[in-house]
């Protein structure tokens, strides 16, 4: 019993630390076309899938996104596109292991479905000027921070597998994978 209380600490740490990257990594953004690409948010979304599970990914992603907003720093299309994200990435990554089809499943996550989601939440949150851009307007700009921010887990994730990091994590040691 006490080293699952001890690994779940670890993760929920782990997950705290990655919010906290999310959050203040986003103050590096750039706007594209109405929308703020802040790719170290899918960055962060790919290393939650990998060292911590899907659940993870999209608990760091909604409170990101939640944080940046309330701050002021971040903007509404933030909690599709990458929560979603998170989401197909981490649940990719949990059945295959396989870190190339993360990381495209990250970017069509947060690209393709958060930029169809984003329309309806432009519409009904941000009102009608927002909402008159074409649905399809929103892919872009997603897929310019998502592709960023995969390229960037993909520096990472090498270096933690160099250091041998990545294999404690996601093998039998601090964090299991299954267990998300």
């Amino acid at each position: 019993m006490k080293s699952m209380q001890t690994m779940q600490t670890k993760k929920l740490c782990m997950a705290a630390l990655l919010c906290a990257a999310a959050v203040v990594g986003s103050l590096f953004s750039f706007p594209v076309l109405g929308s703020k690409c802040a790719p170290a948010q899918h960055t962060v979304n790919i290393l939650c899938a990998v060292l911590l599970g899907p659940w993870y990914g999209v608990g760091v992603a909604f409170s990101a996104s939640l944080i940046r907003n309330l701050f002021g720093i971040g903007s509404l299309l933030a909690f599709p596109g990458s929560m979603l994200g998170a989401l197909l990435c981490g649940l990719i990554y949990r059945y295959t292991r396989n870190i190339p089809l993360t990381l495209a499943a990250e970017v069509f996550g947060t690209a393709v479905l958060g930029g169809l989601c984003a329309y309806p939440v432009a519409i009904f949150f941000m009102g009608r000027a927002a909402g008159e851009i074409a649905f399809y307007a929103y892919m872009f700009p997603f897929l310019v921070s998502t592709a960023g921010g995969a390229l960037l887990s993909t520096v990472f994730i090498a270096a933690l597998q160099k250091a041998g990091v990545l294999a404690m994590f996601t093998g039998q040691g601090v964090v299991s994978q299954r267990r998300s």
